[in-house]
């Protein structure tokens, strides 16, 4: 297909749609403690509302291989067969934990792109190192240690090492990278899920106080960050990590053959994408749901990378 096909103005807003109906999905299950029902509940909801729009979609980024995610996952073709041929990447509910347990930053993630432009991650993790605009290109890479980081970013932004604070998602396997980042002198910023959200804090660091996201997580999730970041501004890199050979063989499979690649922004996302998020609970980055007598709001980040646009919609749907 060509770039001319790939109507990212009006797609954008069907793209809010889906993120909202699979958020407000959620809403009966926030705090309820079952983690399971509400990402399945936003699974549901994310993939009738795909299935309505007039795209040959194929999920790329999904909820794992086909023999262990049900619906919506990798190579599932979504849409009514009629329009342009597009990559999804989704998350139905980042932050299953989060919303189960009604704490804040729980989202529902999609991003789309023109077929064949996004990175068909298989589902193991990824290294990713991130930061936001303004940079020049490469000052930090993932080939430096946590400490050389730091100090690079601190040097290109004209600051000391201790006015850094870097976003870590709290595991025992980030240990001693958390200690060496606060030997070094920097603030170490711990979330317990969401890396997506993570990742996306880079971006505007003037208000979110973060200005690098540094760890080990899903190999998915880096590509839907590398998508917010390629709308929002920004550096990321992903170099994915294997733990056995069945993880390898998912690789193969996803027709990746350099295992020891390190991806770019631009590697993982090579063409225009565009990217929605909606609140299911309250967090630095969007609202979350508010539920009234007779309806209920919903504020959605609505993302375009050929313009820059950042949208914020507020939209007040019903209950029926």
């Amino acid at each position: 297909m060509t770039a001319a096909q790939f109507d990212d103005a009006m797609l954008s807003l069907c793209l809010a749609r889906v993120s909202e109906q699979a958020a407000i999905a959620c809403s009966p299950l926030i705090g309820r403690g079952d983690e399971k029902a509400a990402d399945q509940a936003a699974v549901n909801a994310m993939r009738e509302e795909l299935n309505k729009l007039a795209i040959k979609g194929v999920v790329v980024i999904g909820e794992g291989e086909r023999d262990e995610a049900p619906m919506l996952f990798i190579g599932e073709e979504v849409g009514t067969g009629d329009g342009p041929g597009v990559d999804i990447a989704l998350d139905p509910l980042e932050g299953t934990t989060i919303t189960a347990k009604a704490m804040p930053n729980a989202l529902t993630v999609i991003s789309m792109a023109p077929r064949g432009t996004m990175l068909h991650a298989p589902d193991v993790y990824m290294d990713k190192l991130a930061i936001g605009p303004g940079f020049p290109k490469d000052v930090v890479s993932l080939d430096m240690s946590p400490t050389e980081r730091v100090e690079a970013l601190a040097k290109a932004k004209g600051c000391a090492v201790s006015d850094i604070t870097v976003c870590v998602l709290e595991r025992p396997r980030h240990e001693d990278t958390i200690a060496e980042l606060r030997a070094a002198g920097a603030a170490i910023y711990l979330i317990g899920d969401g890396d997506v959200a993570g990742v996306m804090h880079c971006s505007d660091s003037e208000n979110t106080g973060i200005d690098m996201y540094m760890g080990s997580g899903g190999a998915p999730e880096g590509v839907l960050a590398a998508g917010a970041l390629k709308c929002l501004g920004g550096q990321i890199w992903g170099r994915l990590l294997f733990r056995n050979d069945d993880e390898r063989g998912r690789a193969a499979k996803a027709g990746i053959t350099d295992l020891d690649r390190i991806y770019s922004r631009d590697d993982m996302v090579t063409d225009d994408v565009i990217f929605a998020a909606t609140g299911v609970t309250t967090g630095s980055i969007v609202a979350g749901l508010k539920s009234r007598s007779d309806y209920m709001e919903t504020e959605t980040l609505l993302l375009r990378s050929s313009t820059g646009e950042v949208r914020r919609l507020t939209c007040q749907l019903p209950v029926r």
